[in-house]
């Protein structure tokens, strides 16, 4: 009960975070979104940094299972087909997804002033690159692996500024998701040309 009580804040807290920003996260707001007791809050959580760096987490664990249950249901050997799969999930008009990464860019933009939230979200991002470069490695297992995490850092950079003008309706969904397809292709060529490494016994 009280993992998912932990859970029910969490989730509140996105909710919040994702309507009016991490400046906007209060502690009392968080409460009446998941409709329980502002003590309760604190209970689980020992105070309003502790619910930031906990909701980053919730929040990178949920994009993993919304990214990663398409692939494994239509998996069908081809590693491209699953990298494409993983970053395009990333643009859904559903409001989880909408909820999700507004939330990410709000505390992304909060670490630029909070060094504790920032190596929380750069272990976050270390944790993404490097799924994305051991995926990109079964596409073009002969390119050096620094080529491919440089990859990687490039194909998640570009996700976020995507998602950023998509969620701010600066860019249409479909677009975006365009864009997105033209930058893996752009990064896969670029590793096909990359010289084979030569493993020594």
């Amino acid at each position: 009960m009280g993992a998912d009580r932990r859970t029910e804040i969490l989730r509140a807290a996105a909710r919040v975070i994702a309507r009016h920003g991490v400046r906007g996260l209060r502690v009392a707001e968080v409460a009446a979104e998941a409709g329980i007791s502002t003590a309760l809050v604190y209970y689980h959580f020992k105070d309003r940094a502790g619910i930031l760096h906990r909701t980053l987490e919730f929040i990178s664990d949920r994009a993993e299972r919304y990214t990663a249950a398409h692939p494994r249901r239509e998996r069908d050997g081809d590693p491209r087909r699953d990298l494409e799969r993983s970053l395009l999930l990333e643009f859904q008009d559903r409001p989880e997804v909408r909820e999700n990464s507004t939330a990410w860019g709000e505390l992304q933009a909060t670490a630029v002033f909070d060094p504790e939230l920032r190596e929380a979200l750069a272990e976050a991002r270390l944790i993404w690159i490097g799924e994305l470069t051991d995926t990109l490695g079964r596409i073009h297992p002969a390119a050096p692996e620094p080529a491919r995490t440089v990859a990687a850092e490039r194909l998640t950079a570009t996700l976020e500024a995507l998602s950023t003008r998509w969620l701010s309706e600066l860019l249409p969904l479909g677009h975006a998701r365009e864009l997105m397809r033209d930058a893996i292709a752009v990064e896969l060529a670029q590793l096909a040309r990359q010289p084979a490494v030569t493993v020594f016994d």
